[in-house]
């Protein structure tokens, strides 16, 4: 299994213990899913949550696991978009504006591959960078 990539691991849907947010910018959501594939081109990140006010959201991405900085269509939030396979239990993705990182999630595996945390931390203009905090499971296949 040696050809397998890096990322292997993390392909599949994930769904959110709520318990374990811990927020440091905006509300944590009361229930959610993370899922990740792999595609043609790399891989794309689907995430769909439901705020403490019962308001659904989703957000997808897609990148190519190698690190390198891309073109992504992000408005004045992010013109660039880094996937980096780190280790077959590390996967981040930063997001950049006019050269500079402003955005990092990182997804790391737990010993059992069941369990993912993920870490988001965002630099703010005033020099602060919240971080925002998750652990989810690995949804079971029926």
């Amino acid at each position: 299994m040696s050809g397998d990539p890096l990322y292997k691991g993390f392909l599949g849907t994930w769904v959110l213990i709520p318990s374990t947010c811990d927020y440091e910018q905006s509300e944590p959501p009361v229930e959610g899913t993370y899922r990740i594939e792999e595609t043609a081109e790399g891989l794309a990140f689907h995430m769909a949550w439901t705020d403490g006010a019962g308001e659904r959201h989703t957000a997808s991405f897609s990148g190519v696991p190698d690190g390198r900085p891309r073109p992504f269509a992000g408005g004045e939030l992010a013109d660039a978009l880094s996937v980096t396979a780190v280790s077959a239990r590390e996967l981040n993705s930063s997001a950049f504006f006019r050269g500079e990182e402003l955005m990092v999630a990182q997804r790391q595996l737990d010993d059992s591959g069941q369990a993912m945390r993920v870490i988001q931390l965002v630099r703010l203009p005033d020099g602060t960078s919240p971080r925002n905090i998750s652990v989810y499971r690995r949804q079971e296949l029926n």
